[in-house]
């Protein structure tokens, strides 16, 4: 079994990339735009350039290594950036993937595609996989025209859909939820947390888990994974500031629309995992567990 892993200089890419690189018989091929990231704690780890815009690029590559699954985990995420750079955002969204679709449906190779739960209009959570999408911003847009092209591929697929991940990764250079709460509390800085949205945050660690599983079994069709917790941000801060024992009156309620954003974000989400848990096996962790464990990695 070959993986070949885009995006592995993300959160999830390098998690996952550390993962496989413990299962036997797995051969991980790693490729990023950038430079390797992973090369220092990951020495053993074969890596390659890839910049999946480039079709070209694709096609040599996968015709080259001939990996018998791929996972697809570079994205531009950022929803406000996606809503002010379209463009950028469509190329790297979709562009990115018709390349990927076409070059491993010639070669037969299985493609695990990752997608988001902002597909969805925010009207009625938590989901199934059968829920209809209706994309409020940009980013869900372009993140549901990359899933169109990946169900109309000839070639074996499996859609990953995910909500508000959270980790530490190495030289990642953006937070999270949980190390932004700690910080800012640390330091005495009051926050003001959304109370009028709902998700169902996901460890990373247990997203690169279930996109093992998919790989595994070579599944196909859509799948959910995240938590089984619908919690809102201003419940997660609460949760943070009680792990570390910091003080949560610096945390005030607020609704959205006190923040002037670029990008809509759909009100109320979260998924139904049933289907992972049957299929796939999946068992990710709680979030006061996935507090822990971030805690423990931010303190090495």
């Amino acid at each position: 079994m070959k993986i070949l892993i885009t995006g592995s200089n993300g959160l999830l890419g390098q998690k996952l990339a550390a993962l496989l690189l413990q299962q036997p018989n797995v051969d991980v091929l790693a490729t990023s735009r950038g430079a390797n990231k992973l090369a220092g704690p990951h020495p053993a780890l074969r890596f390659a350039a890839l910049d999946v815009t480039d079709a070209a690029q694709v096609q040599a590559l996968l015709a080259h290594e001939r990996p018998t699954h791929v996972v697809h985990t570079a994205a531009m995420t950022n929803v406000d950036e996606c809503e002010l750079n379209q463009d950028d955002c469509w190329e790297q969204n979709v562009t990115a993937v018709q390349h990927l679709v076409a070059a491993c449906a010639a070669h037969n190779i299985h493609l695990t595609h990752l997608s988001t739960d902002f597909i969805f209009s925010g009207k009625a959570g938590p989901l199934t996989e059968e829920a209809v999408p209706a994309p409020v911003n940009f980013y869900g847009a372009s993140k549901l025209a990359a899933e169109q092209l990946v169900q109309a591929s000839t070639g074996p697929w499996a859609i990953a859909r995910t909500v508000l991940v959270y980790g530490v990764a190495h030289r990642y250079g953006r937070t999270n939820l949980v190390l932004w709460v700690r910080d800012a509390l640390r330091a005495g800085k009051p926050i003001k947390v959304v109370d009028d949205q709902w998700r169902t945050p996901t460890l990373v660690e247990d997203l690169a888990q279930g996109c093992w599983l998919l790989a595994r079994q070579s599944a196909r069709g859509i799948y959910h994974l995240s938590s089984d917790e619908l919690l809102t941000p201003h419940a997660m801060a609460l949760q943070v500031a009680a792990y570390f024992g910091l003080d949560e009156s610096l945390i005030t309620k607020v609704d959205a629309s006190t923040f002037a954003q670029p990008a809509r974000r759909p009100a109320r989400t979260g998924f139904v995992i049933a289907k992972a848990r049957r299929e796939l096996g999946y068992r990710p962790h709680t979030f006061a567990e996935g507090i822990a464990i971030v805690a423990a990695q931010s303190a090495e």
